[in-house]
């Protein structure tokens, strides 16, 4: 099994290229992030942090139904292409590496979208617990994995969510979906 990917790693994919995944232009992309926000609880959330944020295409759609939204990331210049995207919005960006530097605050949503599988299963264990220091009473964890071969990750899609979701035994899971290419599942804190 693979270590839990450093921010070297994702540093020289944006040095390569400025979109690694497509985000921008993916038409699976596109139709992942509608699904991901339509599963949310709420219309809006006054609070709300995304982890792993990238270049902010998701981002930008879910700032709308966010009063204040912090997104996070490892790479300088995905926050900075994810920043110009994102001008006018309610939106903040900060560098976080996660679960040595959790994103300051509380929030009502969390969304954890493609990134349980860059860390170990211990990892993902101080990610939930981090994600339980969050959350405020009642928050949504949202979780958006890709289930196909991740031969360079330590872990699988699914693997990482069950990893996530044993050790977030102060949520309760109140809604599954899934799709031939990723798996959606959405939490509350208790």
């Amino acid at each position: 099994m693979p270590n839990a990917l450093d921010p070297g790693y994702f540093n020289t994919l944006y040095a390569e290229t400025a979109d690694p995944w497509g985000f921008a232009t993916s038409a699976y992309e596109d139709a992942k992030y509608a699904a991901t926000l339509a599963a949310l609880p709420r219309p809006r959330y006054a609070s709300a942090v995304e982890v792993g944020c990238s270049i902010g295409v998701l981002t930008a759609r879910l700032a709308a139904r966010c009063d204040a939204l912090l997104a996070t990331d490892v790479a300088q210049a995905a926050l900075d292409s994810a920043a110009a995207r994102c001008a006018g919005l309610a939106v903040t960006f900060a560098r976080s590496t996660l679960p040595l530097t959790p994103p300051a605050g509380q929030f009502e949503l969390i969304l954890l979208s493609e990134v349980l599988y860059y860390f170990t299963a211990p990892d993902v264990d101080r990610v939930a617990a981090a994600a339980r220091g969050m959350a405020v009473p009642g928050a949504d964890i949202v979780l958006v994995h890709w289930l196909g071969p991740t031969p360079d990750y330590p872990l699988t899609g699914e693997d990482a969510v069950a990893a996530f979701l044993t050790a977030a035994d102060w949520a309760t899971v109140t809604r599954q979906e899934r799709t031939p290419q990723y798996r959606l599942d959405v939490l509350r804190a208790g």
